[in-house]
Formats: structure tokens, sequence, C-alpha cells
């Protein structure tokens, strides 16, 4: 049997007239950017997360870089974030000219560790960047006592986690601001690349506004040095279409999940960790296993889609020689980046699917 790791036909089949008629709306306006659809969308995607103001983005990368630009974070800066994480979170801080200054991680969640977070801050230091990892919220308690201790903005990496939970509060309502991807792997994703920025914060709202369109307000007159960072107004369509059905295919991959959850009980398996101060959407369901690189081969060969988030940590990336980190300095991260894989959780999974899944991971695993 062919299990892939994402079948996004299978979720577009019972959506697709709506699609379709969404996006002939934008073509038959001619309104190609910002307009009704995208505006639409920033107020739905602020009252799902509990925050007031959300901000479209041409992808979850730009809404990063948006966020760090117009909180003035740049040369001379330092942001402390994690190693484990997609290269965005870390590329957006290089790309301002401010340090990334990495914290390992936390062994069971794969988040941050908040624990280590306080003594990383120096007098240097301008922001947190947490990152909810594969759909749970990172420990946002102690991270929140720290920066509010020595004044720190907090930039909620969200770009798998939108509409998780951290103790009842939305991911993005509890930092300065929050940043979603809708990559089209994502729960909430586009038929392309987009992305948001959610605060609550009225007047870093109105810079983020103005900055994704070159930092010009009005038209032609530049107050800040912006980005093209815009929302597609096609992809707002396709997300307002697919966004009633969020609730119910996050709740899906909790009721895969727990299907996985049960067949591995007793195996050498180790099973997601889900703090119990979390409710987390499952945009990756990751489990640690021996012989990782051995089985993954075995999955491919067995037609079971398969993936490694992530194989190197960011603090191991060659581009990121010059910040001076070396083996063994985030002995968590590099462990999980040797261990840890994803199988397939999408909503669409049926229970065949998914015991040819396990029977083919325990078979090998023996």
């Amino acid at each position: 049997m062919q299990v892939p790791l994402l079948d996004l036909k299978a979720q577009y089949a019972t959506i697709k007239d709506e699609v379709l008629t969404a996006v002939s709306e934008v073509l038959e306006s001619q309104r190609c950017i910002g307009g009704p659809k995208v505006a639409e969308l920033e107020g739905k995607i602020a009252a799902v997360s509990d925050c007031k103001f959300a901000v479209g983005t041409s992808s979850g990368t730009d809404a990063i870089l948006n966020s760090l630009m117009s909180l003035d974070i740049g040369s001379g800066d330092e942001v402390i974030t994690t190693p484990f994480t997609f290269f965005s979170t870390v590329g957006c801080i290089a790309r301002t000219g401010a340090k990334p200054v990495f914290v390992d991680i936390d062994p069971q969640t794969f988040n941050i560790n908040a624990e280590l977070v306080a003594s990383a801050v120096t007098e240097k230091t301008k922001a947190i960047m947490p990152v909810h990892l594969f759909g749970q919220m990172a420990d946002m308690d102690p991270i929140m006592e720290v920066a509010n201790k020595h004044n720190l903005a907090v930039i909620e990496d969200a770009a798998q986690s939108i509409t998780s939970t951290y103790k009842g509060k939305k991911a993005g309502s509890i930092g300065t601001v929050g940043c979603f991807s809708f990559f089209p792997s994502k729960n909430l994703g586009g038929i392309g690349d987009g992305g948001c920025v959610v605060t609550n914060d009225e007047q870093l709202y109105n810079r983020l506004f103005v900055m994704r369109n070159h930092g010009s307000k009005p038209k032609y007159y530049h107050k800040y040095v912006g980005g093209n960072f815009r929302l597609d107004p096609l992809q707002a369509a396709a997300l307002l279409v697919k966004l009633p059905h969020l609730n119910d295919w996050s709740e899906a991959r909790r009721r895969n999940a727990a299907y996985y959850d049960k067949k591995f009980e007793g195996t050498v398996v180790q099973t997601p960790y889900i703090s119990p101060d979390c409710v987390t959407i499952y945009n990756q369901y990751c489990v640690r296993v021996p012989r990782r690189d051995e089985l993954l081969a075995h999955l491919k060969e067995n037609n079971i889609g398969c993936e490694v988030y992530y194989p190197v940590p960011m603090h191991l990336q060659e581009c990121f020689r010059n910040l001076g980190y070396k083996e063994g300095d985030m002995p968590q991260a590099e462990k999980a980046a040797k261990e840890v894989m994803a199988i397939p959780i999408y909503p669409e999974l049926t229970d065949e699917m998914k015991d040819c899944v396990v029977d083919t991971i325990l078979t090998f695993l023996g």
C-alpha cells in the first residue's frame, strides 16, 4: 500500500468547487493586490487567534522578517531562539543584521528549553523567539517572565501551530507578535506561499501594516525602509474557504495521533510527548526511533511517506559558522536531529493506511 506523508489532493477534492468559486471571484474583480479578501482573512485570523490585529504577509518567513524589522531589531542586537527549527526562524534574524543566540531544546517537547533562556540574556538581547514546533506551543510562562524582567520583545514563531493552545491561550496571543505560515503543508495551507502576523499592540500593528508595503504611507512617501511582504488575494480567497474546516482537520490529526500512540505503546518507538498545558494541532507527528536512517530508507522502499525534521540543527549549519558554535554545544538538539522522524498524520488517513505505517515500522524494528 502507498501512504504519502501528505496528500493535499484528498483535501482539495472535498472543497474543490468552493475554492474555484472563491478564486474566480478574485479574478473577475481584478483586485489582484490587497482588497476585501485579504482584509476579511486578516480579521478572521485575528479572531481565531484571540488577537486584536492581523497583517497578512507573502509567507511565514516574511511574517517573521516583518516582525523583526517593525520591532527595530538589527545590527548589534541579539535574539534568543532554538537551534531545532526550520531555517526561516534563524535566517530572518541574520538577515536583519542581528545575532542569533541559541538555547538548547527540551528533549521531550523538542521546543526551546524555557529554563535555559534567562542565562542567555545579555545587554545586547532585544528579543526572544520561541518556536511552537510540530504544532505544540513552547512553555511560554517562564519565557514571558524573562522577557518582562528585561523588557524584551517576544516573537512567537507559530508557523506550525495556528490555533494551538498553552494554558488555554492561543498561539500568537501571548508574545509581542505571533507569526503564522500558510505554506500548503500546514494545517491551514494555501495554494502557494502565504503568512500572517498577529498582535494585540495597535501601534505595532500600524507599523507592520506599513512595513509590508515598502514602508509607504501614503503611497510614494516612505517613513520606513520596508519590504514587499503583501499577501496575495488569491491565497486569501483559498484560505477563507479552508479556515472553517481548520478545527475539524486538526481534530482529525489528534485522532490519528491517538491511534498511533496506542499502536506504538510498549514498543521501542517513542511517540510525541504533549505537555498537559498544551493542546497541539499535530502539524507533524514525530517519533524517536533507533536506526532512524535505516528505517527511513525501509519506509521509502515500501512507499510509506516519511521525513526528517530537522537533520542539521541551526547552530551547525555552514552559513552560521561565523557564530562560533560547534558540535556538542546543543546536545539535545543534536541528539534529536539523529533520532526524530515524521510519519503521515494528515486528516484523510484511513485506519488501514495507519496500520500499514505501524506494521511496516514495527516489523523493521523487530
